[in-house]
């Protein structure tokens, strides 16, 4: 019960930063969303797109704000996981919810996907805000992490913004509860990332039947 308090707390302080804050907000909690912090971004953009529909912001001043604050939380996860180094993440990665197995996992997936991997990773939930740590780990290359990052990111960031656009104006309410908002654009977004994981099993498959074979 008292974790369910906590987490109310911290969506609601969440919403207001957001709702005064403004640009500068939507950077900020987008820098924590894209970091080892659980800030979820179904309550960051989507407020921020009900201001942008009553004329207190713009609708692509969100969307730019949303990626250059994602941008910026996975460039410093990206060099503080590459400096910091695989034994120590491995040591006490499971305190942000990366333990071993998962490291390996994320490693195995970034060899064979690379800039793709990264790029669809940005597009799924969970995932999205901690592919920054193996990519550091593994070393690769900063100007095509930094490219697919922000093309991610503004992807998610403008399907976001239009989710938060289409529920002021269906339910204008919603910007009152930040619980029920995040609820309607998680669920407004289903049809959105089912259509993100076919395209991203496509560009596996393509991967795969392009791949040599052994012994050809």
């Amino acid at each position: 019960m008292a974790r369910n308090d906590n987490m109310h707390h911290l969506l609601e302080t969440w919403f207001n930063w957001v709702l005064t804050g403004g640009y500068l907000g939507i950077v900020v909690l987008m820098a924590m969303e894209s970091s080892i912090f659980p800030v979820p971004s179904e309550i960051v953009i989507p407020p921020a797109a009900f201001l942008a529909a009553q004329g207190k912001l713009s609708f692509t001043g969100v969307v730019v704000a949303g990626t250059l604050g994602s941008y910026l939380g996975s460039a410093i996860t990206y060099w503080a996981s590459r400096l910091i180094g695989r034994p120590l993440i491995v040591k006490y990665g499971r305190y942000v919810l990366i333990g071993p197995k998962k490291l390996e996992q994320a490693e195995h997936w970034l060899a064979r996907y690379e800039a793709g991997g990264v790029f669809f990773a940005r597009l799924l939930p969970v995932v999205r805000h901690l592919i920054s740590i193996p990519a550091g780990i593994v070393r690769m290359n900063f100007g095509i992490f930094s490219f697919v990052t922000i093309a991610g990111s503004a992807l998610w960031c403008w399907i976001l913004a239009y989710l938060g656009d289409k529920a002021y104006r269906v339910e204008p309410e919603l910007l009152t509860s930040p619980e029920a908002l995040e609820h309607f654009i998680r669920q407004q977004s289903k049809g959105i990332l089912l259509v993100i994981v076919v395209f991203a099993a496509l560009y596996m498959l393509t991967l795969r039947l392009m791949k040599p074979r052994s012994g050809s």
